[in-house]
């Protein structure tokens, strides 16, 4: 029993410094190609000590960049998105709202699938330095939907609402 409770302590220790990886909202985001109409088709690249945690962070950093940061254009189809908000005030003014949003296993589950099944290919798994990986996985963002709960907090206003 000793032995299963200090792994489980490991455990959440490792799982804590993941969720301090981040906090920082340290990744890049990318559009990988076309997606069925409603969602983005993204690559997200995180970062973080061990590529099993920047696996499971992923999906975390698609819904957050998906808000917060947008990405450009390119090929594939790709167009630019601009993020749903981009005022830097928004996440003090909602602080409680995106902590439940962003907790482990919280809301943002709702609009994220990894759309590989969460294997990686071998290019998008690259040790950066002696203690940090950079791991690449492509997700669906549900980017309609995630919108539409947005407005209804109040956090951003419909598109329909005029200027």
């Amino acid at each position: 029993m000793l032995v299963c409770m200090s792994h489980q302590g490991v455990a959440q220790s490792k799982k804590r410094k993941a969720n301090k990886d981040t906090k920082e909202w340290r990744y890049d985001l990318s559009c990988e190609g076309i997606a069925k109409q409603g969602s983005k088709l993204v690559k997200v690249w995180s970062y973080s000590k061990s590529p099993k945690f920047a696996i499971a962070q992923a999906k975390k950093n698609a819904v957050h960049g998906i808000i917060f940061k947008g990405f450009a254009g390119g090929g594939a189809g790709c167009t630019s998105f601009k993020p749903l908000y981009d005022e830097p005030s928004i996440k003090e003014d909602h602080e409680a709202f995106f902590e439940l949003l962003f907790k482990d296993g919280g809301a943002y589950m709702k609009y994220v699938s990894s759309a590989t099944d969460g294997n990686i290919a071998a290019g998008d798994r690259l040790k950066i330095s002696k203690k940090e990986y950079k791991i690449g996985l492509v997700v669906d963002v549900l980017t309609d939907q995630l919108r539409k709960k947005l407005e209804a907090e109040g956090i951003i206003k419909g598109l329909n609402s005029g200027f």
